[in-house]
């Protein structure tokens, strides 16, 4: 789909990757962004219509479907993280609430707007994914199990929304300069790569987008003799 006259909803728009995707959009000529996000004083990017969404609550998400009928394009940007392994004594509390708003939230906002969608001429979902979709080294076990069921969710989206000309496109990438990574002393892409990446890839009618070479080989990887989720070889 096209950017330009699009009418398009980015979760956790106030900051990080969502921020970039509004200033992007805005940029390549969106008709209206609506930047949600828990508390919409705190969307300070001009230009945009602010919306209060907690996209764990389900009658947040009734709302905004009210109050934004004329939506083309989701974005479901909105994700947490929490490091620590499955044998941590608060796993599971960490793993529910890293699926509550990883992956039913999207799931939810999908079942949600996939009708505005259509009466609307299709438009397209935009799942902001990760390179942890593939692999899970353990250090953010919850975060990646759930962006591994979000990848599965993102498939079978596409699938099902493909009778009412619904674009699904799944955004894969690794460490980005954002509050999420601070604590990595890894190298890292800028929000803005990232965005203008992915939003190339939506124009160009693509299903996925691998926007780093980190996300590239690990996805290249998984097919090797030794692929690449597996433990490698020090």
């Amino acid at each position: 789909m096209k950017i330009e006259n699009s009418v398009v909803l980015v979760t956790g728009a106030n900051r990080g990757i969502g921020l970039a995707f509004t200033r992007e959009l805005l940029a390549r000529g969106a008709r209206k962004v609506y930047a949600a996000a828990r508390d919409p004083a705190t969307i300070t990017q001009s230009g945009v219509q602010a919306l209060r969404l907690d996209v764990t609550k389900p009658e947040d998400v009734a709302a905004a479907v009210a109050l934004a009928p004329d939506v083309t394009l989701v974005i479901n940007n909105a994700g947490i993280a929490q490091s620590g392994g499955f044998l941590a004594a608060d796993s599971e509390d960490v793993a529910r609430r890293t699926f509550e708003t990883n992956f039913f939230a999207v799931l939810r906002m999908s079942k949600a707007f996939a009708p505005i969608l259509k009466g609307n001429g299709g438009g397209a979902l935009l799942n902001v994914l990760s390179v942890a979709s593939w692999v899970n080294g353990g250090e953010l076990a919850a975060y990646s199990a759930s962006k591994s069921a979000a990848w599965s969710l993102t498939n079978a989206l596409r699938n099902e929304l493909a009778a009412q000309k619904t674009q699904v496109l799944a955004l894969h990438m690794a460490y980005v300069d954002t509050d999420l990574t601070r604590g990595f002393d890894v190298p890292k892409s800028s929000p803005e790569e990232i965005v203008k990446r992915a939003l190339d890839g939506l124009e160009s009618d693509l299903d996925e987008v691998l926007a780093d070479e980190l996300t590239q080989q690990v996805k290249h990887g998984m097919t090797a003799a030794r692929p690449s989720y597996l433990p490698q070889a020090s």
